[in-house]
């Protein structure tokens, strides 16, 4: 019985290190929710999705820019402005609930904006959309992703074992027989 908890609880770590690994350069954006929470203060903790703007307003500090920051950037901000002033050693945790969606169009049974979830492949979203339309093309798959400098960069002829980002814009063309 112990042997089977050691391993569990190895997996369970595993995960977690993998989790925060995959996450820990992940730029924050336009439709991501993050969650903030501030160790006993309620009035501090909450989640919220990033608008337009890039900015939320936080209480005491007033508004925080958070597009293009990491969790960790958003933490810091957040735990070294409420240092002091307003708390003696404030504990933060910022991670994101839910991240912005992924586009895909065209010859799909189903096309739409889709939650994204971290190690999707563009197959795997085309199962997601209810696969391909009868005229539907697996080799004219066209990837449009927002690069960290504001250019948009195209990819064509996406292979099916790409994977993904959020944000992404996947339009599968018509085959011509």
């Amino acid at each position: 019985m112990s042997l089977i908890r050691v391993v569990f609880g190895v997996m369970v770590l595993s995960l977690s290190f993998n989790s925060i690994a995959q996450s820990s350069d992940y730029k924050l954006d336009t439709g991501d929710t993050i969650s903030i929470r501030v160790h006993g203060e309620p009035d501090l903790t909450f989640d919220t999705k990033i608008g337009i703007s890039g900015k939320l307003l936080y209480p005491f500090l007033g508004e925080l820019n958070v597009k293009t920051r990491t969790t960790a950037e958003v933490r810091w901000l957040i735990e070294n402005g409420l240092k002091g002033d307003y708390l003696l050693n404030p504990e933060v945790d910022v991670f994101i609930k839910e991240y912005r969606p992924f586009f895909i169009l065209g010859e799909v049974q189903s096309p739409k904006d889709y939650p994204f979830q971290p190690g999707l492949t563009v197959s795997q979203a085309l199962a997601v959309a209810g696969g391909l339309t009868e005229r539907g093309s697996q080799k004219g798959i066209e990837l449009k992703r927002k690069l960290e400098d504001g250019t948009t960069k195209i990819i064509e002829n996406v292979d099916m074992d790409e994977t993904l980002q959020p944000g992404d814009v996947i339009t599968i063309k018509q085959s011509f027989f």
